[in-house]
């Protein structure tokens, strides 16, 4: 039975998983640089330890992506053209189906390397059965941003979560767990782990 799971997603001490004025050359917005430094290395080809391995863990056994409209670019309202294709380059690092959450959707995008973006507005329960399906069978990974995720998780959707938590505050932004008060009631922290750039990795799972 397919999985949806949250992998290597970043917030810092206080919670937040984005900065404030998300744009092209900032697509995390200001305040939360150096949020993503843990996998700067293994992008790269050189990392090691805790922070690889958890890294490499989530493309596995995934035939699918979930992912909101402000993951997969910055362009805000309705498409001006469909000349933005994604911050990945013409070979996404995806290789399977891509469903992008939207209110505005635009015709599906075929990539090189096996990676199509659907763009769908929808329900969180309406694309998780599309994009089970389009697994095969395989886990269901659920991308960003913040939003996205916490829209997830309000409706019980997630099965586990892996969250890396970076050493600093930012004080403005988006928090994940901002108004789910029910959370604990729903998911528990598993385990926590201390990787090799002084963040820590959590892992939180479905009670």
């Amino acid at each position: 039975m397919s999985r949806l799971r949250v992998h290597a997603f970043t917030i810092t001490l206080d919670g937040f998983g984005t900065g404030t004025d998300q744009r092209e050359d900032a697509p995390f917005g200001d305040g939360v640089e150096g949020l993503h430094d843990w996998m700067m290395p293994s992008f790269r080809g050189e990392g090691a330890g805790v922070d690889d391995a958890a890294f490499r863990a989530g493309d596995e056994g995934v035939g699918a992506t979930i992912m909101g409209r402000n993951m997969f670019g910055p362009v805000r309202g309705p498409w001006p053209d469909e000349s933005w294709r994604g911050w990945w380059g013409e070979e996404p690092p995806y290789g399977h189906p891509v469903f992008v959450l939207t209110h505005h959707p635009r015709p599906s995008l075929p990539m090189a390397g096996g990676t199509t973006f659907h763009f769908l507005e929808a329900t969180p329960k309406e694309v998780l059965a599309r994009a089970v399906e389009a697994a095969g069978g395989q886990d269901v990974r659920l991308g960003g941003g913040v939003a996205t995720v916490r829209a997830f998780l309000a409706e019980g959707l997630v099965d586990e979560m892996h969250l890396v938590i970076a050493p600093f505050l930012a004080g403005a932004g988006e928090r994940l767990f901002e108004g789910l008060d029910a959370l604990p009631a729903g998911y528990r922290v598993e385990r926590l782990v201390p990787g090799e750039a002084g963040n820590v990795h959590a892992t939180v799972v479905r009670r």
